[in-house]
């Protein structure tokens, strides 16, 4: 599955990084805590999250998180936005909330970071 494919299924807006839609993340995580993301997501992963702040892409960078989905319609500053454009870090945003954003994708096949 494809950052774009992603985007279709969330009903998604890309925000940043319309170029690097074609990335396959290997596995997903929904959270709102950076430190969560930090010690349990794997690389080559999604993030979802309500969070709009710049360390959430300081955290994806750090983490080798290929992309992330702001969920119930959030988006994040100017800042945020450049910022993840520097870094080649796509940023999608979905009126979805977390739970059901996340069930989608795994009913897809998404794997959570558990699995992988």
């Amino acid at each position: 599955m494809t950052l774009r494919e992603i985007k279709e299924i969330l009903q998604a807006e890309v925000l940043a990084g319309e170029e690097f839609l074609d990335r396959e993340p290997s596995s997903a995580c929904g959270s709102d805590l950076l430190s969560d993301v930090l010690a349990f997501t794997k690389e080559n992963s999604v993030l979802l999250t309500g969070l709009t702040n710049s360390q959430v892409i300081r955290t994806a960078e750090m983490s080798d998180i290929i992309g992330v989905i702001f969920v119930r319609g959030k988006k994040p500053d100017n800042y945020t936005i450049e910022l993840a454009t520097i870094k080649k870090i796509p940023l999608l945003t979905t009126r979805l909330p977390m739970y059901e954003s996340c069930g989608r994708l795994y009913l897809r096949g998404l794997k959570g970071c558990s699995e992988v």
